[in-house]
């Protein structure tokens, strides 16, 4: 064997063997290209569905919405038709408050009126059983004259 047949031999073993160690290669880039396309398939079904979902929860996110502000707007009308009876509850609670005060006073003269009144009834019993008793003092002793014979003229 001359130089050159084993130089042609070390070039076809070698080739050989480049050509074993990439068509492995290739093949395991092919596998991992399939197992991408797999992934890449679900992820865009996966996305698919999502979107739906996401459309369908848009939709119902925009209805929920326009539903509470109508009723904000009707709340809020509401609110502004009662905010008058909240004014005239305030307003009667200040007036039954002010009627308190008037009642305690008018409650605290009355009964300062009636200690005087109790104590102008108590002289005017007072004068009265003595104004009686000269009364029927005068009388007995008018009756006595007359009848000792006396006249009272």
């Amino acid at each position: 064997m001359s130089g050159g047949e084993i130089a042609a031999l070390i070039a076809a073993i070698a080739f050989a063997v480049l050509v074993v160690v990439l068509s492995r290669l290739l093949m395991q880039i092919g596998k991992t290209v399939q197992k991408a396309e797999t992934t890449l398939t679900e992820v865009n079904n996966t996305i698919q569905v999502v979107t739906k979902d996401v459309d369908i929860l848009v939709r119902e996110v925009e209805g929920l919405l326009v539903k509470s502000n109508e009723l904000m707007v009707d709340v809020t009308a509401k609110v502004e038709t009662i905010n008058p009876l909240f004014d005239a509850v305030a307003d009667l609670s200040t007036s039954v408050s002010d009627l308190n005060t008037s009642g305690r006073q008018a409650v605290t003269r009355f009964s300062s009126l009636g200690r005087s009144v109790a104590g102008a009834s108590i002289l005017g019993k007072f004068s009265q059983a003595t104004l009686n008793r000269v009364k029927r003092s005068k009388k007995s002793s008018t009756v006595k004259t007359n009848q000792g014979g006396m006249t009272n003229e």
